[in-house]
């Protein structure tokens, strides 16, 4: 053996401990997650207002479950597998009543990719969701395992087995009314429990975090945000951002909506080109949202072709 593969060799196994050496100091990947109480019987795992990134490993949703006198009730189940199953675990340090159902909001990947976790549970969503996670779910899978890594390890894609539809269920001394919308995506499910008034609200109401559009038809999510306004809530949970006891979120999403949408427009009438809309000033009573420049860009790369189309003179 030469001593130029003697040295290469003891060099690949410096490189080998140093690399092991360096993953037990940082320890196994864990969310800690840990339930905060916010009304009777009802709690919600808070995540990040960030971007999906290898440090949070994609927890950037308000996950919660609702113990009911028949059980628990789960409501989404997280970015990944690895979410799922200690979301399960948490849950149960709270109570040992069996999960008796879960609800997911919309297809975008932080509200479904727990759901293996749950195999042994009906996993219910609107049919549109259930639709776009068949068509798009292990595209969005590869993204969030390019996204975050090792976080997804072991995660497939589980597709929700139970459409549900605009009604009232009784869960034990719970009920809950589901609402089907449109908007965010094309089809969003808030839930609301008329026992307690709390209102998760899903993708629908952001709270101090930029929205995100990449399914959203921005009239629709109007109309969307007009119906949370009619509803009579105490707590108003959205999936991402700040739980608030009022709807100031919901005109904070509407105003920023109504801007990103006339701003892109007037935009595209005075001849921009979308390179010239990416770098547009965003007013100063936006500052409060999280990652709000990186997410009104990647606004206008959603919005801005269908805008294009629809400002190109018909053809008879």
């Amino acid at each position: 053996m030469t001593m130029k593969l003697l040295r290469r060799l003891a060099l690949a196994a410096a490189l080998t401990a140093g690399l092991a050496t360096a993953a037990q100091a940082a320890g196994p990947l864990t969310y800690d997650l840990k339930p905060t109480r916010i009304a009777p019987d009802t709690y919600v795992f808070e995540g990040s207002t960030k971007h999906f990134t290898r440090a949070n490993g994609g927890n950037i949703l308000n996950s919660g479950f609702i113990v009911t006198s028949d059980g628990v009730i789960v409501i989404q189940t997280g970015p990944s597998r690895r979410y799922g199953e200690e979301m399960r675990a948490a849950i149960r340090k709270v109570t040992d009543k069996p999960i008796r159902k879960v609800f997911i909001s919309n297809l975008h990947p932080d509200y479904w990719l727990g759901s293996q976790a749950f195999a042994d549970v009906p996993v219910a969503a609107l049919p549109g969701t259930i639709a776009g996670i068949q068509e798009e779910g292990n595209g969005i899978a590869d993204n969030m395992y390019r996204l975050v890594g090792d976080w997804m390890r072991g995660t497939e894609v589980t597709v929700p087995t139970e459409p549900v539809y605009g009604s009232t269920v009784k869960f034990g001394d719970h009920r809950l009314r589901l609402i089907p919308l449109a908007g965010h995506t094309a089809a969003d499910l808030m839930i609301l429990d008329e026992t307690t008034g709390v209102l998760f609200a899903g993708g629908v109401v952001f709270c101090n975090r930029t929205p995100t559009t990449p399914h959203a038809s921005i009239a629709d999510w109007l109309k969307e945000l007009d119906a949370v306004d009619a509803l009579d809530i105490r707590l108003l949970v959205p999936n991402h951002g700040n739980i608030r006891p009022d709807k100031a979120c919901v005109a904070q999403t509407r105003d920023w909506l109504t801007w990103l949408d006339g701003t892109l427009r007037h935009a595209m009438d005075s001849g921009m080109d979308m390179a010239e809309a990416l770098e547009l000033p965003i007013p100063e009573r936006f500052a409060v949202l999280d990652v709000l420049r990186e997410e009104y860009r990647r606004s206008v790369a959603h919005l801005w072709p269908k805008i294009e189309q629809e400002s190109l003179p018909k053809v008879n």
